[in-house]
């Protein structure tokens, strides 16, 4: 008998699969019991003895799928060795060191295993990959990421990994391919053999993303490429990644050698503090997820879970693992006394940690091994609970529970000691009392909502309000924001995690006063989407949004932690990020941390980088079902198709509100079929694409939608084709355009997709633009068009004044502007390369085209206009002008558009 309750009966799937793989009850049980663990390379060897059948497959067979006598074999040694790990786990015949050690050498024995296999079959395809400064032949070297690189794989992990190589060159076969070419169809192949479901299940889940760009980049890449990459783009979360980086299989010796290289990019030569701000920042994005998604249940990403202890640890070692090599450890508790022996924590905190790691780790295995599922989720069902405590030596539910939140208290103490994600602001003063509580807080507590909240909401609702009170009372408007408050505390009753970070961040919740106050548009946005006030806990980020490139890398990043399958997720980190930037850059024009242009520029690049993503998605999604299509040389598509921002976007002058006119272009044979499972002609392919695009910007979710998008603006407009090819839209513009379109091509710019197509188009663009034209009809065209406009938009009343559509407003700025481009562009092509309507005035000055005072004023104006449309949208109130503060301004561009069109 085994001691205390069987594995069978605390382990669904264990009895299951005794079942289907038929064991002995008897023998089973004594293996378990066995402490020496097995040799899995033997193992594996002996798993797929029929690995020599191979040899007699035809090469178009290899070249489609491995054995699947060899797939089986592989799975049903995963099977058995998982019952194996599990029974001895439950069981308590093993220490968790033990048994993840154990769970990581076998992974790196399949991995060794699929790997020669992968790599002698592509051998038989190309030929062996030799490198081209040593003439050596070259193997793939496989980093194992996270808990394997760690050797702390859990009972039901995937495996991270990455796939590179030493040296460029070529393969010496028939069938020539180039070294990153022949190792990216040997990681393809090692993914399949693991990763595949079939009958017989899997061997292991496959996670690439950790490699550099993540799933939009290339599966394998060369020592010097990977090098390069971490030393231009590497950000802190990827140090923090490789802190645990391990060969796992492949060429080891190679593999050291890159460790070598890439070790000063993870470990600073000096003692780098600011490991804990980049920490704090990847806690804080990990506690917005989990906010969000409602899991304060997960024992890893949750308070106090599992990923606090790591981020202690590892903080410690990226701040001092320069200096101190003995730090660059992989496995957490061989670090964690290190802290205590340099006196970087102290030794009782190293024991506390220690042992709710352990504690912590013993949780995550009992509820892994319940159904060999990846989760970290405290279970729901009452067999499954009960099934977890026992597992945990408890008698039942709550006395478990009880002890895991002591441990996750004791660990989110220390990590708040360490990595302090609090504000250093009093917050000792006298709180208000409750009577004296102003009119919509005792409207709040009066309502039925409050009367339904549970004991935990209503116990942080009553922390919260008297520090609201009292923030809203020593602010000039804090009456309105309190107002503007209340329905964002309604929103959030049952999520009152919400309610613990402004709590516990005094500097959050006086932000979120301040920015309440100075803008009702801002109050409801939070109050719409309240992941939001995570935003509000860092004032460097909030009133400084990142740059081009940083946001770009952070949406990438963000997504590349979301399963490739997961759309509906990946649609709702989109909207979040986008609608979290959106805020920072209000926030920055309300505080005037940021000028008027790069407010614009800002808002303009988000929308650039969503649109990319949101491309990225689109391709995937129809490359994976439908195949790439094809060029008309036959070559595949990568993806030869553009996005066109026309109007605010391409000008460069997004505003809060602003749709986004588009058009999409590609370039591939219209004809030829796509290369996938399920093919379809080129021209179907590409408005199925764009169809996915529009579908993926403007769907309404709980996060709400990304933008509006405008089709209209695409060649022959709503009637038209949805995706164009661009030697269709060079001929439309050519022949069929209308002169308003030729205005609207001004302001077209290449927004994401195809940098090579973006040039191509680029030329086209500045072609029509550059044509000669009959000076006195474009100006009849232009003048008849905005009187057009004037009849249908403008008020009807001279004492209403609209910024875009009134007399001396926005658009005539922008039809002056377009006009004397087309008119002297043939002349003065610098008149093609800008969209935006500044540095157009600028050229048009240069060039000699309008008067210096002229391009001075018209640009003030349409600065000082736009700067109000801002302003007016952050405060709710339209566009109409309420005072007479930008009538000498407009009355300026009246005066100078009668100039200018007079003739």
């Amino acid at each position: 008998m085994l001691a205390g309750p069987s594995p069978y009966l605390l382990s669904p799937w264990l009895a299951a699969a005794r079942e289907r793989m038929g064991s002995d009850d008897g023998a089973t049980d004594e293996a378990w019991r066995q402490s020496a663990k097995p040799d899995y390379a033997v193992c594996c060897a002996d798993a797929v003895a029929n690995l020599a059948s191979v040899a007699d497959r035809s090469l178009p067979d290899l070249a489609r799928n491995v054995d699947p006598a060899w797939q089986a074999a592989l799975r049903r040694l995963r099977t058995r060795e998982q019952m194996r790990f599990i029974a001895r786990d439950l069981q308590r015949l093993c220490t968790l060191e033990e048994v993840t050690r154990e769970l990581s050498d076998f992974a790196d024995a399949v991995l060794s295993c699929a790997l020669a296999q992968a790599h002698a079959e592509v051998v038989r395809l190309h030929g062996s990959p030799i490198g081209s400064s040593s003439g050596q032949p070259q193997q793939m070297v496989v980093l194992g990421m996270g808990k394997l690189g760690g050797q702390e794989l859990n009972l039901s992990s995937d495996i991270d990994l990455i796939f590179t190589y030493e040296e460029e060159g070529e393969t010496d076969g028939s069938r020539s391919v180039s070294n990153q070419e022949f190792f990216i169809k040997v990681g393809q192949r090692l993914i399949q053999y693991l990763d595949t479901v079939t009958a017989d299940g899997f061997v292991f889940r496959v996670d690439m993303r950790l490699r550099p760009w993540g799933d939009g980049s290339a599966l394998a890449m060369g020592f010097d490429a990977l090098e390069a990459y971490y030393e231009r783009h590497g950000r802190e979360w990827e140090r923090y990644a490789l802190i645990k980086a391990r060969v796992c299989a492949g060429d080891g010796a190679a593999g050291e050698r890159l460790l070598k290289r890439l070790r000063p990019f993870v470990f600073r030569r000096y003692i780098d503090y600011g490991a804990f701000e980049s920490l704090r920042e990847m806690k804080t994005m990990i506690e917005r997820e989990v906010r969000r998604l409602d899991r304060e249940d997960n024992i890893k990403l949750g308070r106090g879970g599992i990923r606090e202890v790591e981020f202690i640890a590892q903080a410690f070692q990226l701040i001092r693992g320069g200096v101190d090599p003995s730090l660059q450890l992989r496995p957490l508790l061989q670090v964690l006394p290190l802290l205590a022996e340099r006196r970087l924590l102290p030794p009782r905190a190293v024991e506390e940690l220690a042992h709710a790691y352990r504690f912590l780790r013993d949780s995550e295995h009992r509820i892994q091994a319940l159904h060999d599922q990846q989760t970290q989720m405290l279970p729901v069902d009452a067999e499954d609970r009960l099934r977890v405590a026992q597992a945990m030596g408890f008698d039942d539910w709550p006395a478990y529970v009880a002890e895991l939140g002591r441990q996750r208290d004791i660990v989110h103490g220390h990590f708040r000691d360490v990595i302090s994600l609090r504000d250093d602001e009093d917050a000792a003063e006298t709180l208000p009392a409750p009577e004296d509580w102003p009119a919509p807080v005792q409207a709040l507590l009066a309502s039925r909502a409050i009367s339904q909240l549970s004991g935990t909401g209503r116990e942080r609702l009553d922390r919260l309000l008297p520090l609201l009170v009292r923030a809203c009372r020593d602010d000039d408007n804090g009456e309105q924001a309190l107002q503007r408050i209340i329905p964002l505390i309604e929103a959030t009753l049952r999520r009152s995690a919400y309610l613990i970070l402004l709590i516990e961040n005094p500097g959050a919740l006086q932000r979120l006063v301040d920015l309440c106050a100075a803008s009702p548009w801002m109050a409801e946005l939070l109050a719409r989407y309240p992941v939001l006030l995570d935003e509000l806990l860092n004032a460097a980020t909030l009133f400084a949004p990142p740059s081009r490139s940083d946001l770009e890398a952070e949406l990438r990043s963000q997504l590349m932690r979301i399963p490739e399958e997961d759309l509906e997720r990946q649609m709702d980190v989109l909207r979040i990020f986008q609608k979290g930037q959106l805020l920072r850059v209000a926030a920055s024009d309300l505080k005037g941390t940021l000028p008027l242009m790069k407010i614009s520029d800002s808002l303009t690049w988000l929308a650039e980088a969503v649109l990319q993503e949101v491309l990225n998605l689109s391709w995937h999604q129809l490359t994976t079902r439908h195949g790439r299509p094809r060029r008309e040389d036959g070559t595949p598509c990568d993806p030869d198709f553009i996005i066109v921002g026309y109007g605010k976007l391409g000008g460069l002058e997004l505003g809060y509100g602003s749709d986004l006119d588009l058009v999409f272009i590609h370039d591939a044979d219209p004809q030829a079929d796509t290369d996938g499972p399920k093919p379809l002609d080129g021209a179907s392919f590409y408005a199925r694409l764009g169809q996915k695009i529009i579908h993926l910007m403007t769907t309404a979710m709980a996060t709400g939608q990304l933008y509006d998008v405008d089709m209209r603006l695409r060649p022959s407009g709503a009637s038209g084709l949805l995706v164009t090819s661009l030697s269709g839209f060079a001929s439309y513009q050519r022949e069929q355009a209308w002169t308003w379109e030729y205005q609207a091509l001004v302001r077209a710019r290449v927004v994401a997709g195809d940098p090579r197509l973006a040039q191509r188009f680029d030329a086209v663009r500045a072609e029509v633009l550059q044509r000669p034209r009959d000076v006195a009809a474009l100006r009849q065209e232009v003048l008849d068009m905005r009187q057009k406009m004037r009849d249908h938009l403008a008020p009807k009343s001279p004492d209403e004044i609209d910024l875009k559509h009134s007399p001396g407003g926005l658009v005539d700025i922008e039809f002056l502007v377009q006009f004397l481009t087309l008119a002297h562009a043939h002349a003065h092509p610098a008149l093609a390369r800008w969209p935006d309507n500044v540095r157009l005035l600028d050229t048009l000055a240069a060039e000699g085209l309008l008067p210096a005072d002229d391009a001075t004023a018209l640009t003030s104006a349409y600065l000082a206009l736009r700067a109000r449309g801002h302003r007016q949208a952050l405060a709710e109130q339209g566009r109409e002008l309420t005072d007479d503060s930008l009538r000498a301004a407009r009355e300026q561009v009246q005066a100078i558009w009668a100039r200018v069109m007079a003739g």
